[in-house]
């Protein structure tokens, strides 16, 4: 063993043990119902273009990226639930499962429609998610 590894080895040995907590995975303020908006206004403009096109290979094309910008806005509203909404916000708004379920259900939706009225849907139910975000961000 050369030794500066034996040295290093003894250093992480006789060092006392860095404890590290945190309330949140991320520094707090990165959570923004916006990145599912965005995703979602993806979508529905996805569908507006695929509406207006006759072009087979554009439109293959757009089913493609659609759908995956349909997942996005799936996982963004999961780790806005999952990460940022705590117990008080559910006594607070306890709408908030239906809100999350009928959100990610529309997104779900999405991908199996080239409708630009499901993409409206779906940021319809954005949007409220987004005023229920930002009333707890002032309280």
């Amino acid at each position: 063993m050369p030794v500066l590894s034996r040295v290093l080895s003894l250093v992480d040995r006789i060092s006392p043990p860095h404890h590290v907590s945190a309330h949140c995975d991320l520094p707090c303020g990165v959570y923004d119902p916006a990145q599912a908006r965005v995703e979602a206004e993806s979508v529905r403009a996805i569908q507006e273009k695929y509406q207006a096109s006759d072009d087979d290979v554009f439109k293959a094309r757009a089913i493609g990226i659609k759908e995956e910008r349909a997942d996005l806005v799936k996982h963004h509203l999961w780790v806005l639930w999952t990460d940022y909404f705590k117990p008080p916000h559910l006594e607070k708004y306890p709408q908030l499962h239906q809100l999350f379920w009928d959100a990610t259900k529309a997104a779900g939706a999405t991908k199996s429609s080239v409708d630009p009225a499901s993409g409206q849907k779906l940021l319809d139910a954005i949007a409220e998610i987004d005023t229920i975000f930002w009333e707890t961000k002032k309280a």
